[in-house]
């Protein structure tokens, strides 16, 4: 199962042009917000309001449609396949391949916005952004014997992490200070691969807030 097209071809066609539109509304509103008192960023304003047409109208367009093209990549990076078969389950999203052997997965559920498989000792295979509803995944991956849960089973086995504490061996305490570094700066490819390091060291990760929260696993 995968995103619907249409829902794509949505954002594709819906974001740019509504990047472009608020560019425009942006250059037609600068001379009037300029005399507001209370108006933020004037100098920027009163630059944009200096701006000879047409200039000014094909840079606000060009400049939006830019900005919304780019929005609409981000969001169609999140666009997950799931297929599932008697053999395994493959995640696939723009530049992203999963597959996962069907025999190691004992469970699905959605966590907030991402898709996450657990194996049979509660280690997490795959956790990744979907957009796909519980109700299209549920009958998917039961109809291949694998348990859905409407929550995270281990949600109460959750701990925040905190610098050298002792329940923390200090190997596992350098990668979430690592990984904690790359949540800060946006990092996202560093911090996905982070996690992996710290699921072969038995620790499964949870993000709140710019905050990690750890469980342990066996196996």
């Amino acid at each position: 199962m995968a995103t619907a097209w249409w829902l794509r071809a949505a954002v594709w066609l819906g974001v740019p042009a509504a990047g472009a539109g608020l560019c425009l509304l942006l250059d037609r509103l600068a001379d009037w917000a300029v005399e507001l008192p209370w108006a933020p960023l004037r100098g920027p304003l009163r630059v944009i309001g200096q701006i000879p047409e047409p200039q000014a109208t094909i840079g606000a367009l060009v400049l939006g449609g830019v900005a919304g093209t780019v929005l609409a990549l981000l969001i169609d990076a999140e666009s997950l396949t799931v297929r599932v078969s008697g053999t395994d389950v493959v995640l696939h999203r723009p530049g992203v391949t999963r597959t996962v052997p069907r025999a190691d997965v004992a469970m699905a559920f959605r966590d907030g916005e991402r898709l996450v498989l657990l194996g049979r000792t509660g280690r997490e295979l795959a956790r990744e952004p979907a957009h796909l509803s519980p109700k299209r995944l549920r009958p998917a991956f039961a109809a291949h014997g694998v348990a859905w849960s409407d929550r995270d089973p281990y949600a109460d086995a959750y701990r925040r992490w905190i610098p050298d504490s002792p329940q923390v061996p200090p190997e596992a305490h350098a990668v979430f200070a690592a990984r904690q570094e790359a949540i800060r700066t946006g990092d996202d490819r560093d911090t996905a691969e982070l996690r992996d390091e710290l699921a072969r060291l038995g620790f499964v990760v949870r993000d709140e807030r710019k905050r990690q929260y750890w469980r342990r696993v066996d196996g």
